[in-house]
């Protein structure tokens, strides 16, 4: 009986503590959710530390369970708060980078630059670039422009089948609106009969 009670008293403190961060991290909602999740994750972890009669600890194990699934919610709607602060919807520009579906040339390294400034630069993994030939999409920049026109340059890296390195690059103009921009590139190698870099809008 005692253990019941240290084990209730216990995971009363945790809920506690994790209040408090929850409402520090409100306050303050540019907070990592990552340091949320992990000192929210270690409080609960700590309470089920705390010794417990063996019939209890089916009931510790699901209040665990729940604290945890807590932090998710809490740490991904954090995620949310943060990027609609930090790219707010009348300046924000987001670039996708996509391979175009047949291309056989290996994708090395991509570089952007907007209205003049280097922006975002990336070097593939093979994971990566095993993703992007698969159809996946990588945001590679997410940032705040003004509403108008805006130069973008692109530059890509990378080897062809036939074992021979290329670079190509070409610059891109794109209209800021009021409502938040997306901009799509697909990228190729030379030679496969279509445009090495295309833009479009996502």
């Amino acid at each position: 009986m005692r253990n019941f009670y240290l084990e209730n008293a216990s995971m009363h403190h945790a809920r506690s503590v994790f209040a408090r961060v929850v409402r520090n991290c409100s306050r303050q909602p540019l907070a990592r959710a990552t340091w949320l999740a992990w000192a929210a994750c270690s409080i609960a972890l700590s309470a089920a530390a705390q010794p417990a009669a063996p019939g209890m600890m089916q009931s510790l194990d699901e209040q665990v369970q729940e604290i945890k699934s807590e932090v998710l919610g809490i740490a991904a709607e954090l995620n949310r708060l943060e990027e609609k602060l930090l790219y707010p919807s009348n300046t924000q520009v987001a670039v996708f980078v996509a391979v175009d579906e047949g291309d056989t040339a290996r994708l090395d390294s991509v570089q952007i630059e907007l209205d003049g400034e280097l922006v975002a630069h990336h070097i593939y993994s093979f994971k990566e670039l095993e993703a992007l030939q698969k159809g996946g999409v990588q945001r590679i920049y997410a940032g705040n422009v003004s509403t108008g026109k805006h130069q973008l340059e692109v530059s890509v890296a990378g080897k062809l089948a036939s074992g021979s390195d290329f670079a190509e690059s070409q610059e891109f103009t794109f209209t800021k609106e009021v409502e938040p921009k997306l901009v799509g590139l697909t990228l190729a190698g030379p030679g496969n009969g279509s445009a090495s870099i295309e833009m479009g809008g996502w």
